[in-house]
């Protein structure tokens, strides 16, 4: 894969960021949203197996909480991030890929389902990831996604305001996922509940086609 095909490249403060941020990521992130995640990834069947990416898998806190009859590959742009995931992987069938979740290395249809837990609106184009997603999942497959978005006209000026300097190191406060979604018209809302801070953070369940 070449530099021009590296999305994230764009803003390489965020690459650099995540890399230093990796020994501390769990400490702000693991309790707090543990249950949202659980609750996010009960989407997952866990009576058929399937092949699932966990595409922005971070420090791998989904991996003890997912169903184990399943093939998953982790993918992240953070080696640092990766190196922190792979044990948490112990007793799962995974292979890690570090890589692009706006330009995934992988071709078309490759997945029965996708998970994004706090990547699309961490990325600098969330429906680019969001498209990434649909292309590598099998027509009727699912996308489990958790994060935070704003609701469509809703004003959040502290969290506008603060959004230029969060987006460059560590995640955009900005995203509202209609607008997103709307560019990637392959997808459809399976379901869609508030999850923590008042609706702030969701979980969403989408459908290919």
């Amino acid at each position: 894969m070449t530099k021009n095909n590296l999305p994230h490249r764009a803003n390489p403060l965020l690459k650099w960021s995540y890399s230093k941020l990796a020994p501390l990521y769990d400490l702000f992130i693991a309790g707090p949203l543990s249950g949202a995640r659980s609750q996010s990834l009960r989407s997952l069947p866990a009576d058929v197996a399937g092949k699932v990416l966990l595409s922005g898998v971070g420090t791998g806190l989904d991996l003890p909480l997912v169903p184990k009859l399943h093939r998953y590959t982790a993918l992240d742009f953070s080696a640092a991030m990766l190196s922190r995931a792979k044990p948490r992987g112990v007793g799962l069938d995974v292979d890690w890929v570090l890589g692009d979740s706006m330009a995934l290395p992988f071709s078309d249809a490759q997945f029965d389902h996708v998970v994004l837990h706090l990547i699309v609106a961490v990325v600098p184009q969330p429906s680019l990831c969001l498209s990434e997603a649909a292309r590598v999942l099998k027509p009727g497959g699912t996308i489990v996604l958790f994060d935070k978005f704003l609701r469509p006209n809703k004003l959040a000026l502290l969290r506008r305001a603060f959004n230029p300097l969060s987006r460059r190191i560590a995640t955009r406060m900005d995203v509202v996922f209609e607008e997103a979604l709307s560019e990637v018209p392959q997808l459809h809302v399976i379901s869609d509940v508030p999850l923590l801070v008042g609706g702030w953070f969701r979980g969403i369940v989408l459908r290919k086609g």
